[in-house]
């Protein structure tokens, strides 16, 4: 089975976990990993929104591979991949267990969590490139000046901590950063757990739709692939997959638009909230549902439906820009 995935420390992690349970779950089974530098890799400047988002810089190569035939499969973090558009001739095959889902903030060695939290972030540049972190930063953090930041997670942190400047894609700079917001699974991914300063609760930072699970990729018609990688699904990550994304789906949210959503399961009870906000953090509406775990979807659509009488499509529509 040859598995796609990109080239970064934290994607081949996540890679080399896939096969690993691959060929423990199906002895014999051949697997091979092909590295893919997607166009998000190697243009480090401009924001994501000019290739089209998450999907278009990190996704969309490495899914023509899946269609063309040259790969069985393919590795993406679930919050990388467009859940407002059809996606022909693919399916999610499997979820690895999640991981934490959680935001996590990381200080510019020298700098205490004190520090931060004294000045309230007032004179502090933190870094994202995530309009959801940095809309939620804004409503944290008024003080805060939120600034383009981009980079592989180790890169990241790298960066903060040498005092870089970011390159913006006008050709000027911004920075040096004093603090990022990141995901815990992603540092965790790539040795960097200790870096972590504090952790925010789903209530102070609702986590992006996907964040923390690993989908496996392939094309819908592979049936001896779906068969493999049926052996390492997980059923709870899956079932919270589908709920998250479906709210993307009805909302027809893009990757300008601050989403967030979140789904736990209990027993046989799934509780999913999701958030729509603008990019100042300004405007905030929320919603939770609970329902039988078993129909994802519907509390999905349950959730979404809610946040467009509260208001939703209007807010994604003023962060809908041309490029």
């Amino acid at each position: 089975m040859r598995i796609g995935t990109r080239k970064s420390t934290m994607a081949l992690a996540q890679t080399a976990e896939i096969a690993r349970r691959l060929t423990l779950a199906a002895p014999g089974l051949d697997v091979e990993i092909v590295k893919f530098e997607t166009i998000g890799d190697t243009d480090q400047t401009s924001k994501l929104l000019m290739h089209g988002g998450k999907g278009g810089a990190f996704v969309a190569e490495i899914r023509e591979a899946v269609r063309s035939g040259r790969l069985n499969a393919a590795m993406h973090s679930l919050k990388d991949m467009p859940g407002n558009e059809d996606t022909p001739g693919l399916v999610i095959g499997a979820t690895l267990p999640r991981e934490s889902p959680a935001d996590a903030l990381v200080l510019r060695q020298g700098l205490s969590l004190e520090d931060f939290r004294r000045a309230r972030g007032k004179g502090f540049k933190l870094g994202t490139n995530a309009v959801r972190r940095a809309a939620y930063a804004k409503r944290l953090f008024p003080d805060v000046e939120v600034i383009h930041y981009r980079g592989a997670a180790d890169t990241r942190v790298r960066k903060l901590d040498d005092g870089e400047m970011q390159r913006l894609p006008d050709g000027g700079e911004t920075g040096p950063a004093d603090a990022l917001i990141m995901a815990r699974s992603g540092l965790e991914r790539v040795g960097l757990g200790g870096r972590i300063v504090y952790e925010f609760s789903p209530g102070e930072m609702l986590p992006a739709v996907g964040q923390g699970i690993v989908a496996v990729e392939c094309a819908a018609a592979d049936w001896e692939t779906r068969r493999a990688l049926a052996l390492i699904d997980d059923t709870s990550a899956h079932l919270c997959c589908d709920a998250e994304r479906e709210v993307l789906w009805v909302l027809n949210g893009h990757c300008n638009s601050p989403i967030a959503g979140h789904a736990v399961i209990a027993g046989g009870e799934m509780t999913l909230t999701a958030s729509v906000l603008d990019e100042s953090g300004g405007a905030f509406i929320e919603s939770t549902h609970s329902g039988p775990a078993s129909r994802p979807r519907e509390l999905g659509r349950a959730v979404a439906f809610d946040l467009l009488e509260q208001g939703a499509a209007a807010i994604i529509a003023r962060t809908r820009v041309e490029v």
